[in-house]
């Protein structure tokens, strides 16, 4: 006779504190640039990538960046909305279901509230890593930004090649 495990909260627990650890993180280094660096400042770490410290009202690539004020309220709303449909996410599947995908919800959570602690405090987002290659610049982000785009690519690859794929 064959037992099913009962339910552990165990790996909710660890990827929560994953999502947890990118919070803190963003949080830190954001509260280090603001103390330490002046807005609009640009420090050279090496050939390609500044410090700098930058606000940013809108979302990714300063997306609705200048549209008068309600956009910081949708980001609001629909970060909430995000990081509870994902935490709702990573407890349902707290027992099966592949670490890629639970690490990348995880990831994303963690960005989506780290982004959503600096719209609700400040109104905007602070930004502070700028890479260059050559006169091409890529938008500023932060390790919430960081957080949210590898665990973007964790989901994408589960999607392709984990998620729904019977075990062999």
């Amino acid at each position: 006779m064959i037992e099913d495990k009962p339910p552990t909260n165990t790996r909710f627990t660890a990827w929560m504190s994953v999502a947890a650890l990118v919070v803190l993180a963003d949080q830190v280094t954001k509260w280090a640039i603001v103390e330490w660096v002046a807005l609009y400042e640009r420090i050279p770490l090496n050939s390609f990538i500044n410090l700098t410290h930058q606000r940013n009202t809108g979302a990714a690539f300063s997306f609705l960046a200048d549209a008068g004020g309600w956009q910081r309220w949708f980001f609001v709303t629909l970060a909430t909305g995000v990081s509870v449909a994902i935490a709702v996410w990573l407890w349902r599947i707290r027992n099966e279901g592949p670490a890629i995908l639970a690490a990348g919800l995880a990831l994303v959570l963690g960005g989506a509230v780290g982004n959503l602690i600096d719209r609700v405090t400040l109104g905007y987002v602070t930004d502070f890593i700028q890479v260059w290659f050559g006169d091409w610049a890529f938008p500023s982000f932060n390790v919430a930004d960081a957080g949210i785009s590898v665990g973007a690519a964790l989901l994408i690859i589960d999607a392709m090649f984990y998620s729904g794929r019977s075990a062999k």
